[in-house]
């Protein structure tokens, strides 16, 4: 492990050797953490609101101060040094503390950028985008995107979104994180494929889905396969019959005959109250997933993101 002990000036790594007093311009470390948390110049620059040049000369500014390279040059983006990391574990806290420095202006005079909002369609079209509304009354703009949680998150950290509804907890610091809900995944057929496997699951175990057809929103099977080892203590063996990559898809296959699935419960409750989906299987430890709100650390320029934040954290508390 790296030595971080410090050498008396605030913020400053050991080892480092600033010019002048020995301290530091803010926003030329509030420069450094954007481009440390975008892993790109230009994307740093569109988080902050300046030109990629301003970034640059800021950038090297800082190293010239002190003395030391901070990022290594890519053909896309930047890698930082181990003194960058260093440096950012240093300041990344006590920045965010202080909040945005000098910048971030609104457009208009009291019209809040949008907020730009990103998570998987499903969950953000049955569960968020109902619970909306009452902002957008209130004059808050929203613009939303869909998309696999890797690229949504590498999305947030180059400023492409304010807001990630994720369905794993981001590593390490550059991105803040809080639980928002549980999703439990269920195991369901159509009635007439019920009734076909009758009580054979409870005796045969998986083996009696052997011979009935799989609807899958992905050909490894991620969700199907979390539920076997989850619940039947065992590796899935069988292949889909049908992939849709949406799983409102999925569950209207499934409404329709084609075969089982796993669906969250969320997204087929209706269906299971109205019978128009079956339960085949109800153990006492269903597989949860737990969906964390995630954002870059620090306040927001836009005031709108952290009333959207907050609304979203209130309406999953009151669920």
């Amino acid at each position: 492990m790296r030595d971080r002990e410090s050498d008396g000036r605030p913020g400053i790594p050991s080892g480092a050797s600033p010019q002048g007093n020995g301290l530091l311009d803010l926003n030329l470390l509030r420069t450094f953490l954007a481009v440390y948390r975008a892993g790109a110049f230009t994307a740093g620059a569109r988080v902050l609101g300046l030109s990629q040049p301003t970034v640059t000369t800021q950038i090297r500014s800082l190293e010239t101060q002190l003395g030391r390279e901070l990022f290594e040059r890519l053909p896309r983006g930047v890698a930082p040094t181990p003194f960058a990391d260093e440096l950012a574990a240093r300041v990344l806290e006590p920045l965010d503390a202080l909040g945005p420095i000098g910048g971030g202006a609104l457009l208009g005079e009291g019209e809040a950028e949008p907020v730009h909002l990103a998570g998987p369609a499903e969950y953000i079209t049955h569960c968020v985008m109902p619970t909306l509304a009452p902002l957008v009354d209130k004059g808050v703009r929203l613009r939303i995107a869909f998309g696999l949680t890797d690229d949504l998150l590498d999305g947030l950290r180059a400023g492409r979104h304010d807001l990630v509804m994720s369905t794993l907890r981001p590593r390490g610091r550059a991105l803040a994180s809080v639980p928002l809900a549980d999703e439990e995944f269920v195991l369901v057929a159509a009635p007439s494929w019920a009734d076909r496997i009758g009580s054979r699951l409870a005796t045969e175990g998986p083996a009696a889905l052997h011979a009935v057809p799989l609807v899958s929103y992905a050909e490894d099977l991620p969700i199907v396969r979390r539920y076997w080892r989850h619940v039947f203590g065992r590796r899935l063996t069988c292949r889909p019959t049908v992939t849709i990559p949406d799983l409102r898809a999925v569950r209207e296959a499934v409404v329709g005959g084609a075969g089982f699935s796993v669906l969250p419960r969320y997204l087929c409750a209706d269906d299971l109250a109205s019978g128009a989906l079956v339960l085949l299987n109800d153990p006492d430890d269903p597989p949860i997933n737990t969906g964390f709100l995630v954002q870059r650390p620090g306040a927001s320029t836009n005031p709108h993101v952290t009333l959207v934040r907050d609304h979203l954290l209130r309406s999953a508390r009151d669920d």
